[in-house]
């Protein structure tokens, strides 16, 4: 309908003709303008709504009856359409303020000679037993549940979080308490043996309603093992994959869904009456127990709250199978990464070495951040640092890769970026299907110079304990190694003596919205003495920059030992 055929203008009827029609009839009638403003109310009405007719007159229904879902957009789609609707409303008014009313109406378009005036409704009120109201609350509960589900669970990918979550929303929504317990992950021991018959759970999770919540320690504690012996609700729960409900009325039936007879005084000062048992399980197999329980003058748990509890539990379960997986994988990729940084060996006795390798916050996969250390003929050595593009497991294995190759490619002795050529050209023909960036620097014996060169890794540092550190910045960056490209560079750089060698990843610098030219500069701000200790350097670069890092870093420091160049009366 186009906007100009509503109607600006006063409608042009007489609203006394609507009063000598519509004032005696007992079904509210209301008319509104095209913008939903009451034009007249008849006594009918204003009884329903709580307020005289004279205070609806020019306000829209939002405005004289804000506690009241009134479905606006429902009649504005009359307006637009011009067809008739009938439209089910719900809410509070100042007729009643603490009690839920239901109304029914039937709207229809009004039109003059051909102009939209605006629209007439017919409203009767649906007198709701109380126990219908009682179950229309618990059917928007439920939905409300379901509609946040997605929103509030899964959010991360760490276990304990989404169980965390999980509980978080149950509770006060479906039950007083709640709790999420889950099979020990298979890549970390048990505290003890389970003994035959016995089920071993973790309690990943738990969570009561405020007026419970000093009296859980008798429940138990978050991260603890809890074992549940045969024909427990849980034992039953998890053999045939659906929910147990359970009445906790007597002794028998509370000690039947306990761990063991010692929770018994617990359960009984709690008050706990009913408990739901639901699977949490995936295509793959069970992951554990959702455990939902009511106490106090909490109703027992109707069917339609186990089917709630279910749907949420199945839902949670993907999202838990997900963080299982990650954390599986993250274990055993951060394992193999740290089996192949194990700390190196000098590779002569007159090099001092220092290395550290930090893994990322949990919430990122382990990256394919490595370093590596090659002794070479005459007294020199290689100092290699690299950074495998991407995380995860196949990061790991590439980076392995990597610093096979490298190690085999050092025995030739060619200069750092004759070897950057040769390895990029080994790795794009077939090698890792991931790029990485390295930084190659080979030491002389003496300890005053070293030839570097660089395929997209940050520059090195020198930290000298008298003129402090520099950004060797004037190292030729060249593209990362797996791309084919080649056109590395090698850069001599010289320093004194007792300077060390400092080289990282980008995890060390690298920070959300900060330029990484910023970033790297900090470095400059590095110092030692004369001597001082490459182990705590690098606990110290650790301790300032290591926090907020978002990715995983690894360090190296080097620095010849020249007794000569540190003795001030030596000849």
């Amino acid at each position: 309908m186009p906007a100009d055929a509503y109607a600006d203008s006063p409608v042009p009827f007489d609203p006394r003709t609507l009063a000598a029609l519509l004032d005696g009839t007992t079904a509210g009638v209301g008319v509104l303008d095209t913008k939903l403003r009451y034009l007249y109310v008849n006594p009918a009405l204003e009884r329903l709504n709580g307020i005289p007719a004279a205070e609806h007159l020019g306000r829209t229904v939002a405005e004289v009856l804000p506690g009241v879902d009134a479905r606006e957009d429902m009649m504005r789609a009359v307006l637009a359409d011009g067809k008739p609707r009938e439209i089910t409303s719900s809410g509070f008014t100042a007729a009643a303020a603490t009690v839920r009313r239901y109304w029914h109406g039937a709207y229809h378009r009004l039109e003059i000679g051909g102009r939209i005036v605006g629209l007439a409704g017919i409203v009767m009120e649906v007198m709701a037993s109380d126990k219908g109201q009682r179950e229309l609350e618990q059917a928007r509960r439920h939905l409300t549940l379901l509609d946040t589900a997605a929103a509030r669970i899964g959010t991360t990918l760490d276990m304990d979080t989404t169980c965390a979550e999980l509980v978080d929303l149950v509770v006060p929504g479906l039950a007083d308490i709640a709790t999420v317990e889950v099979f020990p992950p298979d890549v970390a021991p048990q505290v003890r043996p389970a003994p035959p018959g016995v089920l071993r759970l973790r309690r990943a999770a738990l969570q009561a309603v405020p007026g419970l919540r000093d009296e859980l320690h008798a429940f138990g504690l978050t991260g603890e093992y809890i074992d549940y012996q045969e024909g427990a609700a849980v034992q039953r729960c998890l053999a045939a994959s659906r929910p147990v409900v359970e009445n906790l009325t007597t002794d028998e039936q509370l000690l039947r869904s306990a761990p063991g007879p010692e929770r018994l005084a617990a359960y009984r000062a709690l008050g706990m009456h009913s408990a739901v048992i639901v699977p949490l399980t995936v295509r793959s197999g069970p992951l554990g127990i959702l455990g939902l329980i009511r106490a106090g003058d909490s109703p027992v748990f109707a069917d339609e709250d186990v089917v709630i509890a279910r749907e949420l539990a199945g839902r949670a379960a993907v999202d838990l199978d997900h963080a299982r997986r990650y954390a599986h994988e993250h274990t055993i990729a951060l394992e193999l990464q740290r089996s192949l940084l194990s700390e190196p060996r000098p590779p002569h006795p007159h090099i001092e070495l220092a290395t550290r390798y930090l893994p990322a916050d949990r919430s990122v996969m382990v990256g394919g951040d490595w370093f590596d250390i090659i002794p070479l003929r005459d007294g020199r050595h290689l100092n290699a640092m690299g950074d495998v593009m991407g995380h995860g497991m196949e990061a790991a294995v590439a980076m392995s890769h990597y610093r096979s190759l490298l190690r085999m490619l050092a025995d030739e002795e060619l200069p750092p970026h004759r070897i950057l050529e040769q390895l990029d050209r080994m790795v794009e023909r077939s090698g890792p299907d991931r790029a990485a960036t390295c930084l190659l620097a080979v030491v002389d014996r003496s300890g005053t110079a070293c030839e570097v060169a660089s395929a997209g890794h940050l520059p090195p540092v020198l930290i000298d304990p008298r003129a402090g550190a520099r950004v060797c910045d004037e190292v030729t960056v060249g593209p990362p190694l797996g791309t084919g490209f080649g056109g590395y560079r090698t850069t001599l750089l010289e320093f004194e003596p007792d300077a060390v060698l400092f080289l990282y990843t980008d995890g060390l610098v690298e920070r959300r919205g900060e330029d990484i030219d910023v970033s790297v500069g900090r470095l400059k701000e590095l110092t030692i003495p004369v001597g001082g200790s490459l182990d705590a350097l690098l606990d110290e670069v650790l301790e300032r920059f290591g926090p907020g890092a978002e990715d995983d870093i690894a360090v190296l420091a080097s620095r010849t030992r020249n007794p000569a160049a540190r003795t001030p009366d030596a000849t």
